[in-house]
């Protein structure tokens, strides 16, 4: 059985375990950097990158996550993780992890106000995915062996979800939907 780490830090990282145990993964809270050895995955959560990116700096995190990122070792990063994961930001802060080969503006749809949902095609998955974008992020470069799993059209037609080797990342929260598909996408990444 597949044993998922959601980095429990900040943000909505409840959501996620209650999704990836509707999918009989076993899961863990992670919260020091040594959990990190006891699981097969890890989720970055949505919620406040700078304070996540902040948290991972002071608990230790950023040297192991790189390292086990290089090494083939699944991270899935939504939203803020997405946010997280980047090589490059527009925004100045906070200082991403530099994991996949992508840039990103943060909060590209605006404010709270602005939030809406969109039914996707995800490269991969059958049917629509019914995607939550909440100040979300959005990918404007990505590198050659990024591969584009899905674009929003509604009010661009911009990569928000990407996948890079063994690195995920949406820009949208999958976890605030009935819909498990793209948890189920990211458990066939760990095998």
């Amino acid at each position: 059985m597949r044993h998922v780490g959601v980095l429990a830090l900040q943000g909505d990282y409840a959501e996620h375990i209650a999704m990836l145990e509707l999918n009989d993964a076993t899961v863990s809270e992670i919260r020091m950097p040594k959990q990190l050895d006891d699981v097969d995955g890890l989720i970055i959560p949505g919620g406040e990158s700078t304070t996540i990116v902040q948290l991972i700096d002071i608990y230790g995190f950023r040297d192991k996550l790189v390292s086990m990122a290089n090494s083939g070792f699944p991270i899935w990063g939504t939203c803020a993780g997405m946010i997280v994961m980047a090589d490059e930001l527009t925004d100045d802060r906070p200082d991403p992890l530099k994991l996949m080969r992508i840039k990103v503006s943060r909060n590209a749809f605006g404010r709270q106000i602005d939030s809406f949902e969109e039914d996707l095609i995800f490269k991969g998955i059958d049917g629509n995915f019914p995607a939550v974008f909440i100040r979300a992020p959005i990918v404007i470069e990505t590198s050659p062996e990024v591969e584009i799993l899905s674009l929003v059209k509604q009010k661009t037609e911009m990569p928000v979800a990407v996948k890079q080797d063994n690195l995920l990342a949406t820009s949208f929260h999958p976890e605030l939907t009935n819909d498990s598909r793209i948890h189920k996408y990211f458990l066939s990444m760990i095998g």
